[in-house]
């Protein structure tokens, strides 16, 4: 399984990783981080591809991708 960690202090809410996720296992979540931006939530993690293009995409680097971490 792949895994996605968004570090949210730094996520400024643009949801480029929710527009360009091929899945689309990234949504937009009800959380706010410290800044005052709602963050993104993981859904469904198991059908994650790692891609990684969250990661790409995202303007503040606040997306890093794990590939085939061991359950």
């Amino acid at each position: 399984m792949n895994l996605v960690k968004i570090d949210f202090d730094r996520c400024k809410e643009c949801h480029y990783c929710v527009k360009f996720c091929p899945k689309k296992i990234i949504a937009a979540g009800d959380k706010i981080n410290k800044q005052g931006y709602y963050t993104p939530v993981i859904e469904n993690m198991e059908e994650c591809i790692g891609c990684a293009t969250c990661a790409k995409v995202c303007p503040e680097g606040a997306i890093e991708v794990v590939k085939d971490i061991s359950e």
